[in-house]
């Protein structure tokens, strides 16, 4: 009886120790693995995300791929032109017309051609008072011209404010300092706003030396009216225009600037070009004078001291305020004040 209490006994006491050893193990393990993170060999925060791998390069037929080679220069001449235009004035036009045809001209007169490089930057410099009817008349007709000439260019007309006398070579001054500060222009052509072309192979752009663009105007019969003519629309180089200090800033009233001009750059050793009187032809829009814009008395004066007054009155010694500036679909006008004349 009692060998049989004791052979039940053996088994069941081998257990329990098994038990509690297997307890004392899993024990000792969480001990040792609490210290091993308690000693900062662990982390027992969740883990983060996983960085994002690096990008691969964008392939080369994305729709973001670098841009391609740049365009080609545009011809020489412009394959775009036509020769003779018809140009009238009796019919009125507006400027939603002027705007319709010609789209592609950005805000503030700018433009330059899609499929190639311009071969020069060109300011379009118009001096200007009270003349809304002649610049209508002026964008609607140059705008298609300029473009067909594959010109990188921009319209800037340059409106003297005020009711003081009319002084347009300073205002052609003042037009070259400020297109500079929109843009890097190598080239200025100053056109009177009632001048048209009549030709689109008169090229409004820049030559080797000064070149003068109406060369045989309507008023006087398409023809020179004196060899030294200068006036109407004519072009200068950046180079040219700094190298004579650009124009007189003195002359107030009507004439003689231009032959004041003309002696700058004779006594600086240039010479005028000039396209033939066919391709020079261009029309006046007809109008009588200006009020304060009278025949300058002092004219002839002046232009006999050229030589002595041209370092010292032009651009180095321009002064004037900008009081607005206006940015138009087919041209900037900017307004500005220029003073008094001198008693």
């Amino acid at each position: 009886m009692k060998e049989a209490q004791g052979g039940g006994a053996l088994p069941g006491s081998s257990l329990q120790r098994a038990c509690r050893l297997l307890v004392v193990f899993c024990a000792l393990h969480l001990s040792a693995t609490l210290l091993y993170y308690l000693a900062g060999g662990g982390d027992l925060r969740p883990p983060r995300n996983p960085e994002p791998p690096p990008r691969s390069p964008r392939p080369a037929n994305s729709s973001r791929a670098t841009p391609g080679p740049p365009p080609p220069d545009c011809p020489d001449p412009s394959p775009l032109r036509v020769g003779a235009l018809n140009v009238e004035f009796s019919q009125p036009v507006n400027l939603e017309e002027a705007e319709r045809i010609n789209p592609k001209v950005r805000e503030g007169g700018r433009y330059a051609p899609e499929d190639c490089k311009a071969l020069q930057k060109v300011a379009i410099i118009i001096p200007f008072r009270n003349r809304d009817e002649h610049l209508k008349y002026w964008l609607y007709y140059l705008h298609p011209i300029l473009q067909r000439q594959q010109l990188d260019y921009g319209v800037y007309v340059i409106n003297q404010g005020g009711e003081e006398t009319f002084n347009r070579a300073k205002l052609l001054n003042i037009g070259f300092k400020e297109a500079l500060k929109e843009y890097d222009y190598g080239c200025f052509v100053f056109s009177d706003v009632d001048l048209i072309p009549m030709d689109d192979r008169n090229i409004y752009k820049c030559y080797s030396q000064p070149r003068h663009l109406s060369v045989s105007m309507d008023k006087f019969g398409f023809r020179l009216p004196y060899n030294q003519y200068f006036g109407g629309v004519s072009a200068l180089s950046k180079e040219q225009l700094v190298k004579i200090n650009g124009f007189p800033n003195n002359y107030w009233g009507w004439g003689g600037e231009d032959d004041d001009i003309y002696n700058r750059l004779f006594f600086k050793g240039m010479r005028i070009s000039r396209p033939d009187a066919v391709i020079g032809k261009c029309r006046m829009i007809r109008h009588s004078r200006d009020r304060n814009n009278e025949p300058n008395p002092q004219r002839f004066d002046r232009i006999a001291h050229t030589r002595e007054t041209m370092n010292s009155d032009g651009l180095n010694t321009l002064s004037y305020k900008v009081v607005k500036t206006e940015k138009y679909p087919l041209y900037t006008k900017i307004t500005v004040d220029v003073g008094s004349p001198k008693n």
